[in-house]
């Protein structure tokens, strides 16, 4: 069995929303809280709150500073700059204080901020270690980002879906002035990820909404097989629009059966791209939720030098992969072929080595089961610890094979 969370967007997402969901469907307050703890706020809790948004009952997480909710601080934009703030730098490193209780999604929680970090960075036209969060914001987002990231893995969750989210009009106030809707940096966040759009012309999917989804979404909609299992609502703070303005996350199980299944493979030939665009088209196609990207180096015509830049992709999300190689690369075309692929049963754990937890991946394979370890959770230790990256991945492979 898998666990999956799919989150049910049509109004939008805020960090907030996130927390008031996980909290809604039966994460406990417990685990939110050891969170603030951990990350050495003063002055900052959490107030949960049950209100209505329509017809729906939803719970309300508040981040409160001295007893006072910080109000609208979820939109965080960056600014480059010398004034107050915390730098990316910062940021991670209190995510680090954690420790032990977020070992596993650490890196997701980190992944988000470098996320809006480096789209803060394009709107300004400045490097992602200029980028200096708003200190209040700042507060906020860690909250957000943290607890969204240490809830689903408290819950088991091990794939995230998040539905098409609305493309909202209207402007929303900064500090740097009045801006279309969505923000820029929510603009750039939302690269690669489906939406719809909407006639609402308030903030309905915040920078920090947009970042989680970007950093933590691999689908669009339920996989094949989802069994919904808890379902939560968690709401935003505006209370006025046309939908009711929540997020509705469901956990579910599916069940990793042996069999076949289909999926497309997406190809396009290029000759006229660096390495580095190369990389990073792989690295999209990946987050756009490409089951698996790749390149191979080919002699094109006239005896050029060029890359077949190929994708596999699930049948529901080969159009947002697809987006990704006309979007990032100068192609005029991009082959589709359908193809079978054969799946073996797998399933994750975790293991216990002398550095902390790993994340393992196990697959039922012809020869009997076997065990992968999470390259992130190993190369993480490895650096924080000093020790060879071949020693964790052993020692978490032994840990599996002599629990």
């Amino acid at each position: 069995m898998t666990r999956v969370a799919f989150v049910d967007a049509p109004a939008g997402c805020a960090g907030d929303m996130f927390l008031g969901a996980l909290v809604d469907a039966g994460l406990p307050l417990a685990v939110l809280e050891e969170v603030v703890d951990g990350l050495g706020l003063d002055g900052v809790e959490l107030r949960v709150t049950h209100v209505e948004r329509g017809a729906i009952r939803a719970t309300k997480v508040d981040v409160c500073k001295d007893g006072r909710p910080i109000e609208g601080a979820d939109d965080v934009h960056g600014h480059e700059g010398h004034g107050h703030g915390r730098t990316l730098a910062d940021v991670v490193a209190a995510l680090e204080r954690l420790g032990e209780i977020t070992a596993p999604p650490l890196d997701k929680a980190a992944h988000t901020f470098r996320l809006l970090a480096d789209a803060e960075a394009r709107v300004h036209g400045k490097q992602p270690t200029d980028v200096h969060f708003h200190e209040v914001g700042a507060v906020d987002a860690l909250v957000d980002v943290a607890g969204t990231c240490v809830g689903l893995h408290h819950l088991g969750v091990e794939a995230v879906h998040v539905s098409p989210l609305p493309w909202s009009r209207g402007t929303v106030e900064t500090q740097h002035g009045t801006l279309p809707l969505p923000a820029p940096a929510t603009a750039i966040l939302l690269e690669g990820h489906p939406t719809a759009a909407s006639e609402e012309t308030y903030e309905q999917v915040t920078p920090t909404g947009a970042a989680l989804v970007r950093a933590l979404a691999v689908g669009s909609r339920p996989p094949d097989g989802f069994v919904p299992r808890a379902t939560g609502f968690g709401a935003g703070s505006y209370d006025r629009s046309r939908l009711p303005n929540v997020v509705r996350l469901v956990l579910g199980d599916v069940t990793a059966t042996a069999g076949r299944d289909e999926a497309l493979l997406l190809e396009t030939n290029l000759d006229d791209v660096t390495g580095q665009v190369v990389a990073y088209t792989v690295e999209r196609l990946l987050a756009a939720g490409a089951l698996d990207a790749w390149w191979t180096a080919v002699t094109m015509k006239k005896g050029r030098p060029g890359v077949v830049l190929s994708a596999l992709a699930r049948p529901e999300d080969a159009a947002t992969v697809e987006n990704v190689l006309f979007r990032e690369t100068p192609t005029l075309g991009v082959r589709r072929r359908r193809v079978e692929r054969r799946v073996l049963q797998r399933s994750m754990g975790e293991v216990n080595t002398p550095w902390g937890l790993v994340r393992v991946k196990v697959r039922d394979a012809p020869g009997g089961h076997c065990a992968t370890p999470e390259y992130e959770d190993c190369r993480r230790i490895a650096e924080q610890h000093g020790v060879p990256l071949r020693e964790v991945i052993e020692a978490a492979v032994r840990a599996w094979a002599h629990p």
